[in-house]
């Protein structure tokens, strides 16, 4: 099991390598940016360079998993699809080809002959990647490959891949918008009960060298099965003390009117008004509005906030596995905002965590998979009791996802 969990964060960085790449070889760049005129569209596929990253990226993904461990391609499910079609109706099917000069000749008929820019992706495609966390070297847990699945976002937050600046400022640790807020998501799941398993969370722009402009990331991970619990956030016993106490503070303190704002959250860009409003009430000024639902749920993972809420139904199973996964292992998890409050002895008491194996009941396309209700992702079920305790109270029915 922990063979798969180490396979995933070395495609993860292959993946991170193919998204630094477009951003960084200047070839592949302008392709990114470049904006389709209307004239162009008949000469062009229909669909743009962006797409054609997020594809690669989730096929690189999926063949070098199918690979390794034979059958568990067929079950990595993500976003994007693999069929490129152009307006005279010629299909294409984008796969990681042999050989990097087949893939060099398969991009070329996708990128319209452009052959610089095929040679540069196929280049870093082909390129191997060895990526290693001695935390995993002592750990043998045996999970039947036959109950995985796989939720994989290739490029989380694409608007800030492609516009994101390179030097917007964090607010205390949390960057609103730019590329620190790209993430490549991936989330191991039980096919029989939806729980998930495993998460790979890779952050490809962390920090830039300023002399040679180019980026390191950084991959975060956690494993949750039958009680066993690791993740790559091991605390040095001073600061995992620390916040132990903190937490208790916050939970202790149950009067509405001293809560002191002692819960910070991370919020969408688009949340609604009035749960803006209620949770302004909760959290004061520790409220902070960032780009990204991967790099959101990321910023719980790090403790660089205790909750993320969202309460639109516009996330989807990719978008929530990975983070879900790691928080486990944290102690943590991922909710069903609606649902939570909904929650009474008539319906159950137990915390509606989200799953991952079930379509929603009438959908279509994409809203299959969507986060139906909206979500909560927390570090602590205590801090999460406290937080809902004061928030319900200033939230009016209808405030969030019906």
């Amino acid at each position: 099991m922990s063979a798969i969990l180490r396979e995933l964060l070395r495609v993860s960085e292959k993946a991170a390598n193919i998204a630094r790449a477009c951003r960084q070889q200047e070839a592949l760049f302008q392709l990114l940016i470049e904006e389709k005129k209307e004239g162009e569209k008949n000469k062009k596929f229909a669909v743009d360079f962006k797409t054609l990253a997020d594809v690669l990226v989730q096929e690189v993904i999926k063949q070098n998993m199918e690979n390794k461990f034979p059958g568990l391609g067929k079950k990595i499910l993500g976003e994007e699809s693999n069929e490129f079609t152009n307006d005279l109706g010629e299909k294409i099917i984008l796969r990681l080809c042999p050989t990097e000069e087949e893939t060099v000749e398969l991009l070329s008929r996708v990128l319209s002959g452009n052959k610089l820019a095929s040679e540069a992706l196929a280049k870093v495609v082909h390129q191997d990647v060895t990526f290693t966390d001695p935390a995993l070297d002592s750990v043998e847990i045996n999970i039947p490959q036959d109950i995985l699945g796989i939720w994989v976002d290739p490029i989380d937050s694409t608007y800030q891949y492609i516009r994101g600046s390179a030097d917007i400022k964090s607010n205390q640790g949390v960057f609103p918008s730019g590329l620190q807020c790209v993430t490549i998501l991936i989330g191991v799941y039980d096919l029989h009960t939806g729980v998930p398993l495993m998460g790979v969370i890779n952050q490809p722009f962390v920090s830039q060298d300023l002399n040679t402009l180019r980026w390191k990331g950084q991959c975060y991970w956690g494993l949750s099965y039958l009680g066993t619990n690791i993740h790559s956030l091991q605390l040095p016993d001073s600061e995992r003390k620390g916040r132990d106490t903190r937490s208790q503070v916050t939970e202790d303190t149950s009067s509405e009117a001293e809560c002191s704002h002692r819960f910070s959250a991370v919020i969408s860009t688009s949340e609604k008004d009035t749960v803006k409003a209620a949770l302004s009430r909760v959290c004061g000024e520790r409220m902070f509005p960032a780009a990204g639902a991967g790099y959101k749920s990321l910023c719980v993972v790090q403790g660089l906030v205790d909750i993320y809420i969202f309460s639109e139904d516009t996330t989807f199973k990719w978008d929530s596995c990975a983070a879900h996964a790691i928080l486990r292992a944290l102690g943590g998890g991922m909710v069903d905002l609606r649902q939570c409050l909904q929650r009474s002895s008539e319906t159950g008491l137990d915390w509606p965590q989200l799953v991952y194996h079930v379509e929603n009941e009438g959908a279509a396309g994409v809203d299959r998979w969507a986060n139906k209700g909206g979500l909560i992702a927390y570090r602590s079920r205590k801090q999460l009791e406290t937080f809902l305790s004061l928030l319900i109270p200033n939230l009016a029915p209808g405030d969030t996802c019906t």
